[in-house]
C-alpha cells in the first residue's frame, strides 16, 4: 500500500491532507500548553489556600494547634501544599517533553513538507514542459504534411497545364520535394519526441512521483507516530506524580487517623482548669424565726474564725450563682480578663432593700472599707486594660501554676544560653592567652562580665518564679487527686480585688479588720447588694461626650462610636486612658480618652474628684 502507485494523481489532495495533519498536531500543542496553564493555576489556587489557613505566627491560632485535631488539618495543609507541587511537576513535564518538543517538531516537520512538494510541484513541471514540446512537435508535424500535399497538388496542376512553360513546372516539382522532405524532417522530430516524452512520463508516474509520494507519506505517518506517542507521554506524566500524591493522601489518611479525642479532651481541662472546687450546697433559710447560717467549707462565703458569720435580721441574703448560670442583664465586661464585682457586705434591712440604688451606691462609695474595696476594684480594672501581673495572680491556681513553670523553663533556657555563649568566650579567651597573635585575650572580658550579669539577673528571676510556684503548688491539693478550688470566687470577682475586699470587711462590733485568711481556701460572703449593683440598674450618668474620631471597638468590653456622635459619661478615666460611655440601656463600653471630649455635670465631677482624693 503506497501513496505513489493508489495517489498517483492526488498531488493536490495529500498537499491538503499533509496541512490538516500539521494543523492537528499544532491544535494538539495548543491543548497541551492550556492544560499546563490551568496545572499552575490549580497548583497556584492550592498554595494559596494552604496558606491562607495556615497558622499566623504569634497569635492565638498557634495555641489552638496543640489539640491533634487541629494538628491534623495542620498536616492536611502540608500535604495540600505538596499536592500543589505535583501539579506543577506535570506542568513543568508537559512543557518540556510536549509543547516543547512538538513545537520543534511541528517547525521540522514544515520544512520537511514544504521540500517534499516542492519536488512534486518539479516533476510535474517537467513532465509538463515535455508534453508541450511533443505537441509543438506534432503541430509542426502536421501543419508540414500539410504543406507538402499543397505542395504536390500544386506541381500536378502546373503538370498537367499545357499553357504553362517547363521552368515553372520544374519549379513546382522542387517546391513540392522540398515540402515532402521537411514533413519527412517533422514527422522523424515528432517521433523522437513522442519516445522521449513516453520516456519521461513513465518515469514521471512510476519513478518520480511514487518517490515524493512515498516520502511524503513516510513524513505524515511519522507525524501520526510522534502524536501517538506525545499523547502517551500525556498520561505517563500524570501517572508518574500518582505515586507521590498517593503518599500525600496518605499521609493525610494518617493524620486523620492519629485525632485523639480523649487527648484534646484532656488538653481541654489542662487549658482551663482552674484548680476550684465546685460550690457546696446553699443551706435553706427559714424567715419565719431568726436563725444563723451556716457556711460550709466548700461555699463561696468568706469564712472568719469558726467559718460563721453573725446573724443579721430583717434582710435577705442570697448565694452566689454558680457561673455558668447566666442572670438577666449581665451588664457589658470591661476591658479586662476579669471584671471584679462582688463587694463583701452584710445582708441588709427591708428600709435599705427599699431605698433607691443611686442611695445605697453613695453610701458604698463613701463608708471606709468599702473605699479599700473600691480601690481594689480600680486595681483589678487597671490590670484588665494594661497587662497582668508580673506572678499571673489573676489566674486560677492551676492555670498559674501552668504559667509560672512555662516562665520558669523559659528562663533557664535563657541561662542556658547565656552559659553556653559564655563557655564559648572563655574557651576563645584560653585560645588567645596561649596564641596571642590570634587575638586580644581583653577584648572578651567586657563580655563575659556582661553574660556573668545577664545569668546572676536571670537566676534571680528564676528564684523568684520558683518561689511563687512553689506557693501555689503548696495551695493546689495533691496531684494524685482532682485538683479543684472554688471556681464560683475567681468567674465573680478578680483575685487582687477579693484579698483587698476580704481583708478589710466590716466586723460585727462595728470595727474595721486587717488581718490576711490563714485559709487555704478562700471565701467570701455573697450578698444581696453585689447581684442588685450587677443586674439591677445601670451605672448613673456623670457627663456627656461627643466623639472627636471614629474608634472600631473590636477588644472585649470596648464599644465602636462614630466621629461627631453623642454619647453619656458613665465613668470618668482613671489614668489608664479609658472612659466608660453609654449609648443606650443596652450599649456600653469603654473608649479611649483622647478619642473623646467629654462634658461632665459639676456635682457628679466634684463626687468623682472627692473620690480621687480618697483613694
Amino acid at each position: 500500500m503506497s501513496w505513489g502507485t493508489e495517489l498517483w494523481d492526488q498531488f493536490d489532495n495529500l498537499e491538503k491532507h499533509t496541512q490538516w495533519g500539521i494543523d492537528v498536531l499544532e491544535k494538539y500543542i495548543k491543548f497541551v500548553k492550556e492544560r499546563t496553564e490551568i496545572e499552575l493555576s490549580y497548583a497556584k489556587q492550592l498554595r494559596n489556600l494552604s496558606k491562607k489557613y495556615q497558622p499566623k505566627k504569634n497569635s492565638k491560632e498557634e495555641e489552638e494547634y496543640r489539640y491533634t485535631s487541629t494538628r491534623a488539618f495542620l498536616a492536611t495543609l502540608n500535604e495540600m501544599n505538596d499536592y500543589a507541587g505535583q501539579h506543577e511537576v506535570i506542568s513543568e513535564n508537559m512543557t518540556s517533553l510536549i509543547t516543547g518538543e512538538l513545537t520543534r517538531y511541528v517547525q521540522e516537520l514544515k520544512q520537511e513538507r514544504k521540500s517534499h512538494f516542492h519536488d512534486g510541484r518539479k516533476a510535474q513541471q517537467h513532465i509538463e514542459t515535455c508534453w508541450k514540446q511533443l505537441e509543438a512537435s506534432k503541430r509542426r508535424f502536421e501543419r508540414d504534411c500539410k504543406e507538402a500535399d499543397r505542395a504536390q497538388q500544386y506541381f500536378e496542376k502546373m503538370d498537367a497545364d499545357i499553357n504553362v512553360t517547363k521552368a515553372d513546372v520544374e519549379k513546382a516539382r522542387q517546391q513540392a520535394q522540398l515540402r515532402h522532405q521537411m514533413a519527412e524532417d517533422s514527422k522523424a522530430e515528432y517521433s523522437s519526441t513522442l519516445q522521449k516524452f513516453n520516456s519521461e512520463q513513465h518515469d514521471h508516474y512510476y519513478t518520480h512521483v511514487p518517490n515524493i509520494f512515498q516520502k511524503i507519506q513516510e513524513m505524515e505517518e511519522r507525524r501520526i507516530v510522534r502524536i501517538g506517542e506525545s499523547m502517551k507521554t500525556f498520561a505517563e506524566v500524570d501517572r508518574q506524580v500518582i505515586p507521590i500524591i498517593g503518599k500525600c493522601l496518605d499521609e493525610i489518611t494518617k493524620a486523620a487517623e492519629s485525632i485523639d479525642h480523649k487527648n484534646d479532651s484532656q488538653l481541654v481541662i489542662e487549658a482551663f482548669k482552674s484548680g476550684f472546687e465546685p460550690p457546696g450546697d446553699i443551706d435553706f433559710e427559714d424567715y419565719t424565726q431568726p436563725m444563723k447560717r451556716t457556711v460550709s467549707e466548700s461555699s463561696l462565703s468568706n469564712s472568719r474564725g469558726d467559718g460563721k458569720s453573725e446573724p443579721k435580721f430583717g434582710g435577705k441574703s442570697k448565694g452566689k450563682l454558680w457561673p455558668f448560670i447566666k442572670k438577666n442583664k449581665p451588664p457589658p465586661p470591661p476591658p479586662a480578663s476579669a471584671s471584679p464585682s462582688a463587694v463583701p457586705n452584710g445582708p441588709q434591712s427591708p428600709k435599705q432593700q427599699k431605698e433607691p440604688l443611686s442611695h445605697r451606691f453613695n453610701e458604698f462609695m463613701t463608708s471606709k472599707p468599702k473605699i479599700h474595696c473600691f480601690r481594689s476594684l480600680k486595681r483589678g480594672l487597671s490590670l484588665k486594660l494594661g497587662a497582668g501581673p508580673e506572678d499571673f495572680s489573676n489566674l486560677p491556681p492551676e492555670q498559674r501554676r501552668k504559667k509560672l513553670q512555662q516562665k520558669v523553663d523559659e528562663l533557664n533556657k535563657d541561662i542556658q544560653k547565656e552559659m553556653d555563649q559564655r563557655d564559648a568566650l572563655t574557651k576563645m579567651k584560653d585560645v588567645y592567652i596561649k596564641n596571642p597573635q590570634m587575638g586580644d585575650a581583653a577584648s572578651v572580658d567586657h563580655r563575659l562580665a556582661e553574660l556573668a550579669q545577664n545569668i546572676e539577673k536571670l537566676r534571680l528571676e528564676v528564684q523568684k518564679f520558683e518561689g511563687w510556684l512553689a506557693e501555689v503548688e503548696g495551695r493546689l491539693p495533691m496531684r494524685t487527686e482532682q485538683a479543684r478550688r472554688q471556681s464560683g470566687l475567681y468567674e465573680a470577682q478578680n483575685t487582687s480585688a477579693v484579698n483587698s475586699c476580704a481583708q478589710d470587711r466590716e466586723s460585727p462590733d462595728g470595727s474595721y479588720t486587717e488581718e490576711q485568711s490563714q485559709e487555704t481556701e478562700m471565701k467570701v460572703p455573697a450578698t444581696d447588694f453585689d447581684d442588685e449593683f450587677d443586674d439591677e440598674e445601670p451605672l448613673p450618668t456623670i457627663g456627656t461626650c461627643k466623639a472627636l474620631y471614629t474608634f472600631e471597638g473590636q477588644n472585649e468590653g470596648t464599644i465602636s462610636v462614630a466621629e461627631g456622635e453623642m454619647l453619656y459619661v458613665i465613668e470618668e478615666d482613671k489614668g489608664d486612658g479609658w472612659t466608660r460611655i453609654r449609648r443606650n440601656e443596652d450599649e456600653e463600653g469603654y473608649v479611649p480618652t483622647s478619642y473623646v471630649e467629654v462634658y461632665l455635670d459639676k456635682n457628679a465631677k466634684d463626687v468623682y474628684k472627692s473620690l480621687q482624693k480618697i483613694s
